[in-house]
């Protein structure tokens, strides 16, 4: 391989270099990269797990344990509250009354209701009675558990609408209809039923 020969520049190379040399503008430098690590924001110290001595299990609410069946003292039953109550009616008429001589004009059923339920069909009901000129309504709830109450935190009272009827009936809206609430015969329903003597309409 035969080597090639390094030609030597001429006059004019010179000459054309120096004027290349002369309008050439140099590259800017790059500048290097200003790079800053910020350091991390210390943690704070995790907390300290409970040890077991701490963590105690629930076996007590209220210092009752849940196991234990629940029995509450309920207010009077309003079946004797009504029997013990002054009748507004005649002495005879509400005798006949209570042995069962009078045959209601009007029934209600109000067995598989909710509370609220029973109240909305009972207002109803008294008022078209009354207004029908009906006398005697037989109500019917059902006679429910007194004593006994559910388990839990918050006992559940059985016969809520046995026990409410009464309340309802002595409302504003209803009682200026009413004359006499009583326990029903047993022939009525005895103690899940009550008579509801209505006032005569004028």
């Amino acid at each position: 391989m035969v080597r090639r020969k390094h030609r030597k520049l001429s006059e004019d190379d010179h000459e054309v270099w120096s004027m290349v040399t002369q309008t050439t503008v140099p590259l800017h430098s790059v500048k290097p990269f200003n790079i800053t690590f910020k350091p991390e924001p210390e943690r704070a110290p995790l907390a300290k797990k409970p040890s077991r001595q701490m963590i105690r299990p629930l076996t007590q609410i209220g210092g009752m344990r849940p196991e234990a069946r629940v029995t509450v003292n309920l207010a009077l039953d309003p079946m004797k509250a009504s029997e013990t109550s002054t009748h507004q009616m005649d002495r005879k008429n509400f005798d006949r009354l209570r042995k069962g001589k009078i045959k209601p004009d009007a029934r209600l059923d109000l067995h598989g209701l909710t509370a609220a339920q029973a109240h909305s069909e009972l207002t109803a009901f008294i008022h078209r009675s009354h207004s029908a000129g009906k006398r005697l309504a037989l109500v019917i709830t059902g006679k429910g558990n007194s004593t006994r109450v559910d388990e839990g935190i918050m006992p559940t009272r059985q016969g809520i609408l046995r026990h409410s009827l009464p309340h309802w009936l002595n409302r504003p809206d209803l009682k200026p209809k009413i004359l006499q609430i009583t326990p029903a015969h047993a022939k009525h329903g005895g103690g899940g039923a009550y008579y509801v003597y209505l006032r005569r309409t004028r």
